[in-house]
């Protein structure tokens, strides 16, 4: 019966275990892309196709994927200190 679980929560299945994400490549992905498409900004705007608010946004998300890779390297350190 699928009203079983919301009726019942013993008959509810187990919840999956979480699966472990690398976050570093997650990131580094994500801050490559935005340094690639900061450079192809930064062309347009000196051939006078462009606007400075690609290189304003994509500056943004290249320092912002630097911060994250920090913060995930830092949470990282806590994790394996708390792990021993």
């Amino acid at each position: 019966m699928k009203f079983a679980p919301i009726v019942n929560p013993d008959a509810r299945r187990p919840a999956p275990k979480p699966v472990r994400v690398d976050l570093r490549k997650v990131f580094a992905l994500g801050t490559v892309l935005w340094l690639v498409a900061l450079i192809v900004s930064v062309v347009l705007l000196a051939l006078h196709h462009g606007a400075m608010n690609l290189v304003t946004v994509c500056i943004s998300g290249t320092v912002l994927g630097m911060v994250l890779l920090l913060w995930e390297h830092l949470d990282r350190s806590d994790y394996r200190r708390l792990g021993q």
